[in-house]
């Protein structure tokens, strides 16, 4: 007779990452995940030339969902809609280039550093 074995040990882990990463979202779903509205979405998309599948539904990978959220930030911090897509494109295509380094910082930020005075609540910046 086999050793008895605790159900949870047949289970194993779940690459979530990557499982998401393959979920595509209708136009309803980006607009709540994003917080815009559909006439922003469908216009941003066209002006964009955001890629989408689907021929009843625009259905949207998660590319493209970033795509759309990179551009509502630019648009929350005052950019033109021009300028949101194309902050977006040059971000999307820093990290691209630099995946090691992670999430790029923007141009003329500066690094954190932790140092004595990091400890008194104070922060300090160098290049």
């Amino acid at each position: 007779m086999p050793p008895a074995r605790n159900p949870e040990d047949l289970l194993e882990p779940v690459d979530l990452g990557r499982r998401l990463q393959e979920l595509e979202l209708s136009l309803g779903q980006v607009c709540l995940v994003a917080g815009v509205s559909k006439m922003q979405l469908d216009y941003w998309t066209t002006k964009a030339q955001i890629p989408t599948k689907g021929r009843k539904q625009r259905l949207y990978d998660m590319d493209a969902v970033e795509t759309v959220m990179l551009i509502k930030q630019g648009k929350d911090k005052g950019l033109s809609l021009e300028a949101a897509i194309q902050a977006a494109a040059r971000f999307k295509a820093a990290r691209a280039a630099h995946p090691e380094e992670g999430t790029p910082r923007p141009a003329g930020a500066q690094a954190s550093r932790s140092t004595p005075a990091a400890d008194s609540g104070a922060s300090v910046f160098t290049k």
